[in-house]
């Protein structure tokens, strides 16, 4: 879990196309009521997601979107490449996958289209499922925006910001875990789950995602007032060092620097169970 904030939150990825789906594309849309809903879809700048009632969900986050026609054709990251194709119909949307063997200059072929009405508030029940990990999964695409410049500051302070529910400038452990969860399911999405893998994926994860919320604000909480700043976050990670130290002294075997600190540890965690 630690080991995907860094890789997600931090965002080591390469540069991302700038361009992003039209607005009156994004949304929620739905297919057979928004009260009862047979599939959603969720448009965001560069993600689309199908969330179908009983079946296996879709995330593909889009690297690249080019017009084709009245269609936007987007195509995601990965081996095979899915592909998306979106348009507006009236006050509704239609969207095409096709099949991976159908070449670009062939689609949309005779895939199937399918149309989607908008659904502005969908059930409580799906919100309940959902909606934290879209949210974030929004978040995820400002912060890419951010932190794919190459500047730390920047980044980190991107992420305080869509991390920030309180308001406070800071991030607790309660609104790290929520990121947390929700790029648990975001994960779940993109590795095609059905409801009740993407429901246990999210509370599985938040049990997870509370434990390294508590390891991670801890490991970086220097004012010990149980939150994270931008500066605690930027710590060492946003400019390089300078070149301090002493000449004086000698070179001591960094085996034995690692072993007086198991000692120390074991020492403070003997004076806790006093």
């Amino acid at each position: 879990m630690r080991r995907f904030v860094l890789a997600a939150l931090l965002l080591a990825a390469g540069p991302a196309a700038a361009q992003g789906i039209p607005e009156a594309l994004r949304g929620t849309w739905a297919q057979g009521g928004c009260a009862t809903p047979g599939s959603l879809l969720h448009v965001t700048a560069r993600s689309v997601v199908r969330l179908p009632a009983d079946g296996p969900a879709r995330l593909v986050r889009l690297r690249v979107l080019r017009p084709m026609g009245d269609w936007m054709l987007g195509t995601g990251a990965g081996a095979e490449a899915p592909r998306v194709l979106l348009r507006a119909a009236d006050d509704a949307l239609e969207t095409i996958e096709p099949d991976a063997k159908l070449r670009d200059d062939r689609l949309p072929g005779d895939t199937p289209v399918l149309r989607w009405q908008r659904c502005a508030v969908p059930p409580p029940a799906l919100a309940a499922l959902h909606g934290e990990g879209l949210a974030v999964l929004g978040a995820l695409e400002r912060l890419e925006a951010a932190c794919q410049e190459g500047a730390m500051a920047p980044c980190v302070a991107a992420l305080v910001a869509v991390g920030d529910v309180s308001g406070d400038g800071l991030l607790g452990v309660a609104e790290v875990a929520r990121l947390l969860r929700g790029t648990a399911w975001a994960m779940a999405a993109q590795d095609g789950s059905p409801p009740d893998a993407l429901a246990a994926a999210v509370g599985l994860g938040g049990v997870a995602a509370l434990a390294a919320a508590r390891l991670l604000v801890d490991g970086l909480d220097f004012d010990d007032d149980g939150r994270l700043s931008a500066a605690e976050l930027a710590q060492d990670r946003a400019a390089w060092p300078a070149a301090g130290g002493a000449a004086a002294g000698r070179p001591v075997a960094l085996e034995a620097l690692g072993e007086g600190a198991g000692m120390l540890r074991a020492l403070l965690e003997r004076l806790a169970n006093q």
